[in-house]
């Protein structure tokens, strides 16, 4: 019989330098990629601020696009992004959670329910512009929507809706599942366990998944363009106190010439202002006054507090024309000039505030719901 071989248990194993070499090289190859993005992402900040840091002043925020760079301000870009991103937020957020929930918790496990999975999956890595020419074939020419806040809000909804799924999916299945199970011991039903236990314990990660989603959409350009978001703007969605407001008689085509020209009606002006008529003449009307105007005619007056807060309502903003900031400065950095290029790298920096300013209340939510659950 042969010896048996004793072996000492407190000499290192074979190999064991060539581990820890590749440990300590792992993390010192992840402590340099972590300072190269964190340094790229401060030298564009700092590029940013350095070429447009001195165009930021209240002018430029409340200006509108001019053709003359020292004038040009993002007055209607910015407020643009703020209305196209609730539209959107408004559409993608119930609905991705709802989807989420269902296919984690309530879709059977079938051919169907796969298919849609995969095609979910699929669909979070999906070039943007593709949905851009969706939109522009569904939401532009089968419905009928126009380039519109609605259109816009509608296509990057489906552009952030298969994050916000999958996000939430994840979150919902990270919930123990012990919680179900007690919930449903004690007479639940399946969804009041999922109201009351599962979703509260799930939304810091939902909300994961919003921030995800909403600043992936804030900063997209092609599927807008395509669309039709304007590359420039002088009005806004929504109406001031003092602004001027127009009223067109009748129907007119899409160069603003009427449908039928020999038609007329009776219109009881509301406030002082001037009528334009087909034919470029000005009358000018008093409130009260009840006069015979032919269509393609266009009523100009001002806009009162009752207009402004009456502009605010959805169903007046959503079928509006729009821009928004990344349009705004793409077609600054198109011009030769190299003021443009200054007012563009300005516009950076509001977009950029602008994210950060939403990611930090959604991150502030996601850390007050933590803080509120307890296992």
């Amino acid at each position: 019989m042969s010896a048996e071989i004793i072996h000492d248990i407190a000499a290192h194993p074979k190999g064991l330098k060539l581990r820890r070499f590749k440990d300590t090289s792992f993390i010192f190859w992840g402590v340099i990629a972590t300072f190269i993005g964190l340094g790229t992402l401060a030298a564009l900040v700092g590029q940013l601020i350095h070429d447009g840091g001195y165009r930021l002043t209240l002018d430029f925020l409340m200006s509108f696009p001019s053709s003359d760079p020292g004038e040009a301000g993002i007055l209607s870009a910015w407020v643009g992004s703020i209305l196209v991103i609730l539209a959107t937020a408004f559409i993608a957020i119930p609905i991705g959670v709802l989807a989420g929930i269902y296919l984690e918790e309530y879709a059977p496990k079938n051919v169907i329910t796969s298919a849609i999975e995969i095609a979910v999956n699929n669909l979070a890595g999906v070039p943007s512009i593709i949905f851009g020419l969706l939109a522009v074939g569904l939401f532009v020419q089968a419905f009928g929507f126009g380039q519109t806040i609605l259109t816009a809000g509608l296509t990057l909804a489906l552009l952030i809706l298969p994050v916000v799924i999958v996000t939430t999916r994840e979150a919902v299945r990270g919930v123990p599942q012990e919680m179900r199970q007690a919930a449903l011991a004690v007479g639940a039903t399946k969804w009041q366990a999922t109201q009351h236990h599962v979703l509260p314990y799930a939304l810091p990660g939902v909300v994961t998944g919003v921030i995800i989603g909403i600043s992936r959409a804030i900063g997209e350009t092609a599927p807008l363009i395509l669309i039709g978001g304007l590359t420039f703007v002088a009005f806004l969605p929504i109406t001031r106190p003092g602004d001027a407001k127009f009223e067109v008689i009748g129907a007119v085509d899409e160069y603003g010439a009427p449908v039928t020209p020999e038609a007329s009606e009776s219109v009881r002006i509301a406030q002082d202002g001037v009528v334009v008529l087909p034919d470029f003449s000005e009358m000018p009307v008093h409130a009260g006054q009840v006069v015979d105007l032919p269509h393609g005619a266009t009523v100009q007056t001002t806009a009162s507090w009752g207009d402004a807060v009456a502009s605010w309502l959805p169903a007046h903003w959503l079928g509006s024309e729009f821009t928004v900031m990344p349009i705004q400065m793409f077609n600054w950095t198109s011009r030769p000039q190299a003021e443009f290029l200054e007012i563009a790298a300005a516009a950076g920096i509001v977009l950029l505030a602008i994210t950060l300013l939403l990611n930090g209340m959604a991150i502030w939510l996601r850390y007050r719901l933590r803080r509120s659950i307890k296992w």
